[in-house]
């Protein structure tokens, strides 16, 4: 059923109009944007970090983050105006006609709350006359967990990832609202887990007919589940219309950069990140403000904003030039992987097993885990969450001691823990976490956050180790005037990128990548990716890359290797084994991983 069928007459779930947040300094956050939800229908609001889609999310709760406020438009949910209204009133309708579902549910759920009285906290607040039990139980059938008490007694932590995200869908659909507004809920879940939880989204939404804004920056997952798409940059509404003409018709050249920096699982291919980086709120300029990044800007472009256009039916574009963006088609796909260097490996695992104990059970994270990794090859671990990549990546890197199996580097037996191998053998294993910032330091300067490995490592003295980091911060492409500052300072691109440099302080011949794109925007993910890709090249760099992105694997990998529970289920070339996987689990992952649909014809993308 389509979402103009669900909406039928009865107007829009929600509608907002000339909507300006600014800073309390006057810069604006986010300027003139219009948006029109129907219920049952799934708008996608898409674009880079810093391009306002969280900003515009949260006015759609009449709220703005400190330091900003409301300036201009209006919010209308329902019928309710949201806008100019005081916190009392706003509060009353929050979670009754509009709700919220944030990305993260593990900081978002109360801890030492469980999960039944969580939700019936909602129902005391917003309807009170509902029986609490009854209603609590059946929400959690809704979003298929458990209705039953026992589950309903659970704490958070108690529940996978995927469950921790149906509770907070649960919260935010238990008053039932008029509308939802999602906030990347499915950022950092398995492929499996995401699929679950999209189907379950485009379930809710057709049976409940909610009016659904979801945010993200990944537009292969708002293909599987939005009838419309927004796209946003620096604070404006680019581009918008139907998620079939959008995704296959682009006409505002960022679309276009941002469809052509997608990874593709079934057709892998060399991703090519959009030139530059977005521009902050004190950065964008008088006209066009992706005028410095638009591979066919004219001087009006840089003169004046471009007005909204109407391309069809429901169909806009802020673009002078919108009429000359390349078509869209189907990109060239890489060729297989050159055959594996005939030398000794680098890294060998022989039957690893990692396990963690309890106060009354040992959990067995990965078992019986054997492969190797050659100088220069890139090897991916992929599987669901629990499957055990992020144990066996821990175990290599010395962070984790096996229970049994050994690790060897070229002919030397490594030491279970890192504290136990030599300087040396530190230095030539490094690993990048998923999340720079809770990695680096942010009292230290960039400077010393690369020096550092540099000294205690390689013995460099203090001169030295600042030219090297000079050195290895041009090597991923970031100015050196970033040595200078902290980590607070820099964008999540950024802030990897000097996550990258660190390790290579270290002159490592083994990179250990935990999960270091899920976050990213796909722009800058397929800069990284390319980052990599040149190491490898260039250094000789091995890679054993950990991710839950197929596309992403499909674009870098030489070998994949299959984990389920610990255990590994195949092994092969990334092409061959993603185009005639042996495993039943295997072929579940690939069908559960989203994509965005080919164009017909099978030349290249058009540059942007």
């Amino acid at each position: 059923m389509t979402a103009d069928a669900i909406a039928g007459d009865l107007g829009a779930a929600v509608r907002v109009d000339g909507l300006r947040v600014e800073l309390k300094t006057g810069q604006a956050v986010v300027e003139d944007v219009s948006i029109d939800v129907r219920p049952g229908e799934v708008l996608g609001l898409v674009g880079e970090s810093g391009s306002g889609k969280t900003t515009t999310a949260l006015a759609l709760l009449g709220y703005a983050r400190p330091g900003s406020r409301i300036t201009n438009g209006t919010v209308e949910v329902a019928g309710h105006q949201l806008t100019g209204r005081g916190e009392k009133a706003l509060r009353a309708l929050r979670g009754r006609v509009v709700s919220f579902v944030p990305q993260n549910p593990a900081t978002s759920l109360n801890p030492a709350l469980r999960i039944g009285d969580a939700l019936a906290d909602m129902l005391r607040a917003h309807a009170p006359n509902r029986s609490r039990d009854e209603s609590v139980l059946a929400t959690l059938g809704r979003v298929e967990l458990p209705p039953n008490r026992a589950f309903a007694r659970r704490y958070p932590h108690q529940l996978s990832g995927g469950q921790q995200q149906r509770v907070t869908i649960a919260s935010a659909l238990i008053c039932e609202p008029s509308a939802v507004v999602m906030d990347e809920p499915t950022t950092g879940l398995d492929v499996v887990t995401q699929s679950r939880i999209l189907d379950e989204i485009d379930r809710l939404r057709r049976e409940s007919r909610l009016g659904v804004v979801y945010v993200t920056h990944d537009l292969a997952v708002v293909a599987a589940i939005a009838d419309r798409i927004a796209v946003m940059y620096a604070g404006r509404i680019v581009e918008s219309g139907s998620a079939r003409e959008i995704l296959s018709r682009p006409r505002h050249p960022y679309t276009l950069g941002l469809i052509s920096s997608i990874p593709d699982h079934v057709t892998p291919r060399r991703l090519r990140g959009i030139p530059g980086v977005a521009v902050g709120v004190d950065e964008r300029p008088v006209g066009c403000a992706f005028f410095p990044r638009c591979g066919q800007r004219q001087q009006t472009c840089e003169l004046e904003p471009p007005p909204t256009t109407d391309v069809a039916a429901r169909h806009q574009v802020r673009c002078f030039e919108w009429r000359v963006t390349p078509a869209l088609v189907a990109p060239t796909p890489l060729g297989e992987s050159e055959a594996r260097p005939s030398i000794a490996p680098l890294l060998r695992v022989e039957r690893l097993r990692a396990s963690y104990g309890g106060r009354h059970e040992t959990v067995v994270a990965a078992s019986e885990i054997t492969f190797d990794l050659a100088y220069g090859e890139c090897l991916a671990l992929v599987g669901e969450s629990g499957s055990g990549k992020t144990t066996i990546a821990r175990c290599i890197a010395g962070l984790h001691e096996p229970s049994a199996g050994r690790i060897l580097l070229g002919d030397e037996t490594l030491a279970g823990k890192a504290k136990a191998r030599s300087l040396e053998e530190r230095r030539r294993i490094q690993i990048v976490f998923q999340n720079p910032a809770d990695s680096l330091n942010p009292r230290r300067r960039i400077i010393d956050e690369i020096a550092r490995p540099a000294r205690l490592l390689r013995g460099f003295t203090r001169q030295q180790a600042g030219q090297e980091t000079t050195l290895v911060l041009e090597r991923v492409r970031l100015p050196a005037r970033l040595a200078r500052r902290f980590p607070g300072e820099l964008s999540g691109g950024e802030l990897q990128r000097v996550a990258i440099a660190r390790a290579l302080a270290a002159n490592p011949d083994l990179l250990v990548c935990d999960e270091i794109t899920s976050a990213l925007d796909v722009s800058v993910q397929a800069a990284v990716l390319d980052l990599l890709g040149e190491l490898r090249r260039d250094l000789g760099l091995a890679l054993l890359f950990i991710s839950h992105d197929l596309g992403v694997v499909a674009s870098i990998a030489d070998r994949v290797l299959v984990l389920e529970h610990g255990h590994a289920r195949e092994e092969g070339p990334t092409r061959r084994l993603l185009a005639h996987p042996r495993e039943q689990y295997t072929r579940l992952l690939l069908e559960s991983a989203p994509r965005i649909p080919e164009p017909a014809s099978t030349t290249s993308f058009g540059d942007a």
